[in-house]
C-alpha cells in the first residue's frame, strides 16, 4: 500500500481548483466585488482535501454493477488507473454502490426530467426533425411522466444520493468509466459492448448518476484502445469536494501512459 498521499501544506486549494502559490497576493487578480463575495463563500464549504490538506487519501474504484455493459479495455483502463494511486501510496479499493443496482439513474434521470426537456427539444429541432441524433428522437419518444411516476423517480433519486453519501462516508473519491466503450465514430446510434447490444444512450450510465445526485465530477484521459482511441476515467468525489477529485486527477496525470501523447499539427 505504501504511505498516505498528502497535499502540499504550503500550498492553498480552492474548490474550483485554482492553486495559489505561497506569497501570491490573491486580491491582485482584481476579482470584481460579486466574484470575491462568491470565492470567500465557497472556500468556507470546501468539503475536500483543501479543506484538510494532512488526511490520508482513500479512493475507490468500479465499473458496475449499475452502469450497464462495459468494454473489457474500458475495465482494464480503470484498473489501471486504481494501480497507479496504489502505486503513489494511497489507499485503493474495488467497491460497489448497491443504490446504483436498484435505481438505474438513466431511468431516473429520464422521468425526473422528460416533462421540461420534450418541449424545449421540440422547439430547438423544429423544421429540423430528419437531422436529429438518437438521443434527441429518444428523449421526444418518451412517455410523458405521470405524477406517481415524477413522485417514483423524486424516491429514486433520494436513494441514489443516499448510496453515495454512504460511500462518501468511507472513501474521498470514486474512479468509474465516462464511456463503457472508447471513443466512437460520430452518428453511430446502437453498440454491441461486451456482447450485448444497447442504444447510444446508454453510454451515458456512468455519467447521469452525477446529474440525478448532483456529485462532482472530472473526465480525464488515461488509456488508449486497440485502435489508438482515447479512453478516459471519471473520478467523482462528494459534495463540495472539488479539491479532492482535482488533487487525485493530478496524481493520475502525473503517472498517466498518455501524458506525453501530442497531436502532429
Amino acid at each position: 500500500m505504501g504511505g498516505p498521499t498528502r497535499v502540499d501544506p504550503e500550498e492553498k486549494h480552492d474548490p474550483q481548483g485554482i492553486t495559489h502559490q505561497p506569497g501570491r497576493d490573491i486580491s491582485s487578480e482584481r476579482l470584481t466585488s460579486t466574484r470575491r463575495i462568491e470565492k470567500s463563500l465557497m472556500g468556507r464549504f470546501d468539503a475536500g482535501l483543501g479543506a484538510r490538506p494532512g488526511r490520508p487519501l482513500r479512493v475507490g474504484w468500479m465499473v458496475g454493477p449499475g452502469f450497464g455493459p462495459v468494454d473489457p479495455e474500458v475495465a482494464s483502463t480503470m484498473k489501471a488507473a486504481a494501480d497507479a494511486l496504489e502505486g503513489l501510496g494511497v489507499h485503493v479499493e474495488h467497491v460497489g454502490i448497491p443504490a446504483l443496482e436498484r435505481d438505474f439513474a438513466l431511468d431516473v434521470f429520464n422521468r425526473l426530467h422528460v416533462m421540461e426537456m420534450k418541449p424545449a427539444f421540440a422547439d430547438a429541432t423544429r423544421g429540423h426533425e430528419g437531422e436529429m441524433f438518437k438521443m434527441a428522437k429518444t428523449m421526444l419518444s418518451l412517455p410523458d411522466t405521470s405524477m406517481a411516476d415524477f413522485i417514483d423517480a423524486e424516491q429514486a433519486a433520494e436513494r441514489l444520493r443516499d448510496g453515495y453519501a454512504d460511500y462518501f462516508s468511507r472513501f474521498d473519491a470514486l474512479i468509474t468509466h465516462v464511456l463503457p466503450i472508447p471513443a466512437h465514430k460520430h452518428g453511430v446510434d446502437r453498440f454491441t459492448i461486451d456482447g450485448q447490444e444497447v442504444d447510444a444512450t446508454y453510454l451515458q450510465g456512468a455519467t447521469v448518476p452525477l446529474n440525478v445526485t448532483g456529485l462532482p465530477g472530472l473526465a480525464m484521459r488515461f488509456g488508449t484502445s486497440r485502435e489508438g482511441l482515447p479512453i478516459n476515467v471519471q473520478i467523482v468525489g462528494a459534495w463540495q469536494a472539488e479539491s479532492t477529485i482535482l488533487h487525485v486527477a493530478s496524481l493520475l496525470e502525473g503517472v498517466s501512459p498518455v501524458r506525453d501523447l501530442f497531436p502532429e499539427i
